[in-house]
């Protein structure tokens, strides 16, 4: 049997190791689980994606999308554009 070694974050590892104990399980033993099942998958068993969004930016996409904490209507573009310079 081989033996893995990888540094990680302390932060990282001890939320890790708390999530993964949650679910009944060592962090050694979930990293296997990952293994098998990317040998399985061929590839990662999950999307590989880029980072979300900051919770500033997922909020405020949230309000234009519901149409709230909105300035305006602006009659013209430098309406809008003193506006944003206002704030």
């Amino acid at each position: 049997m081989a033996t893995l070694q990888i540094r990680v974050d302390d932060t990282l590892k001890k939320s890790s190791d708390t999530l993964f104990a949650g679910l009944g399980l060592d962090t050694p033993t979930a990293v296997r689980i990952f293994l098998t099942a990317a040998q399985e998958y061929r590839g990662f068993p999950f999307n590989v994606r880029q980072r979300r969004e900051p919770p500033e930016t997922l909020e405020a996409l949230e309000d234009a999308r519901l149409h709230r904490n909105l300035h305006g209507p602006h009659a013209t573009g430098e309406e809008a554009v003193a506006a944003m310079l206002a704030d």
